[in-house]
């Protein structure tokens, strides 16, 4: 009878520290995995980013820039223009683009002279009036329309938790191009010339907020012009690399208005 008590009493004594226990069990090893994350110190010093920070969709944009030319064999081409976009969806962007350009002697261009027996006596750079209206790729102006689709919204992490908002697109569109023609006498300069074209392209805009952004592109301009000193025309290819600086109206985001 006094065994049976004392365990009884023993029992009753050891109940509250197995249910202690038990809550103990509970609260550290019943967590989920998200709780977890949820709970820990990672939680506030990454913080999660979602959604699109910079939206175009109903806005214009509007983006002075600067463009320079390479792989020249004549004239590189530096040339300060503009363009506007209007964006009827977010991905897609309908553009016009105008630029004036000022050819200089690319250093790849070499005059030679030869000896009696065709060896190269010397070379030298030639000068602008040497090449003016005798050699190709002598842009002045450009101009054209464009069709945009930028289909990659993306985000780069600099800090952790500083991250710069990109979006990455496609271009192509008919372009208009005055060029210097060959001379025709009894002129001693070229003959201004127009021809159409075509250009294909990829750019970058890289978001500084809601309606700043730094934007580059990389064209291949495509162009017929006549050749000198014959009356045929040849196909040029012009690789442009465009630096410029962006500008969406109205400035506010379409959800904000």
């Amino acid at each position: 009878m006094r065994a049976s008590t004392f365990s009884l009493a023993l029992c009753l004594a050891l109940a509250p520290l197995g249910a202690l226990a038990q809550s103990s069990e509970d609260e550290a090893g019943d967590v989920s995995e998200v709780d977890k994350d949820s709970l820990g110190p990672l939680r506030e010093r990454v913080r999660p980013v979602s959604g699109h920070l910079f939206l175009k969709r109903g806005r214009f944009e509007l983006s002075p820039s600067a463009t320079v030319s390479f792989r020249d064999a004549f004239f590189r081409k530096y040339i300060l223009g503009a363009t506007l976009t209007y964006f009827p969806t977010e991905t897609i962007g309908i553009g016009v683009r105008a630029g004036y350009s000022i050819p200089t002697v690319s250093g790849a261009a070499q005059i030679c002279t030869f000896g009696d027996d065709a060896t190269t006596r010397g070379c030298r750079s030639p000068t602008s009036e040497e090449l003016d209206g005798a050699a190709p790729g002598q842009i002045k102006l450009l101009g054209g329309a464009d069709i945009q689709w930028a289909p990659i919204y993306g985000k780069i992490a600099l800090l952790a938790e500083k991250f710069a908002h990109f979006d990455m697109y496609g271009v192509a569109g008919i372009s208009a191009v005055q060029y210097g023609g060959p001379r025709q006498l009894p002129a001693l300069t070229s003959v201004n010339a127009m021809t159409v074209g075509g250009n294909v392209g990829i750019g970058f805009r890289f978001f500084f907020n809601d309606w700043i952004t730094l934007r580059t592109e990389l064209r291949d301009l495509i162009y017929v012009e006549k050749a000198y000193g014959t009356n045929e025309s040849a196909l040029r290819n012009q690789f442009l690399f465009e630096l410029g600086l962006s500008f969406f109206l109205p400035t506010s985001l379409p959800e904000s208005r």
